[in-house]
């Protein structure tokens, strides 16, 4: 856990807990919330539903690891309407999950990462006409996975909301218990 605890340290993560993935509850009224396009990326993107697979495809990714280590960041905003604030929070968060990944790469390869809304990795998604440019680099959505994210931070005992003029992204690792004892 000392390995996970630096890492998470040096990307800044606010908060973390860990989860079984036996223990996770999977949501059809979260996925039926992709399926309404409620963030405008349902079937734009590879990292987005239809494309990240069935809700029973999502649960047997995840269930051939033993653990999910929820973790987020917190950041302020001007006020409660500060759009600006938010997107450049959820751009930083991105970058977060990708040096995470680039971190972990070396010492294992037996992870995912899971990230929210969608892909910012390039301007224009090939999806559905041609592969994922950076399959390596992309991380699936958590909602897209029918995963609702108030649930997962009070099973992890993580604060979803963090105080007036804040908003606060949540991204999983997916690991088995190996991972711990580095």
């Amino acid at each position: 856990m000392n390995f996970l605890r630096t890492i998470f340290a040096q990307a800044n993560v606010f908060e973390y807990g860990i989860i079984d993935t036996k223990d996770i509850c999977f949501s059809t009224d979260v996925r039926k919330m992709c399926e309404t396009n409620a963030c405008q990326q349902y079937g734009k993107t590879w990292c987005c539903p239809p494309a990240v697979g069935s809700m029973e495809q999502c649960r047997e990714r995840i269930g051939k690891h033993e653990k999910f280590i929820l973790f987020s960041q917190k950041y302020h905003l001007e006020d409660s309407f500060d759009f600006e604030g938010m997107v450049n929070g959820l751009t930083q968060f991105k970058r977060t999950c990708r040096t995470l990944d680039e971190m972990l790469h070396p010492k294992t390869k037996d992870y995912f990462i899971l990230s929210n809304e969608g892909c910012d990795l390039c301007k224009t998604c090939t999806y559905p006409n041609a592969p994922c440019r950076f399959p390596d680099k992309a991380h699936h959505s958590l909602e897209g996975y029918g995963l609702l994210v108030s649930d997962l931070a009070k099973s992890a005992n993580m604060h979803y909301v963090n105080g007036a003029n804040t908003v606060t992204y949540f991204g999983a690792l997916i690991c088995n218990s190996a991972m711990l004892k580095m």
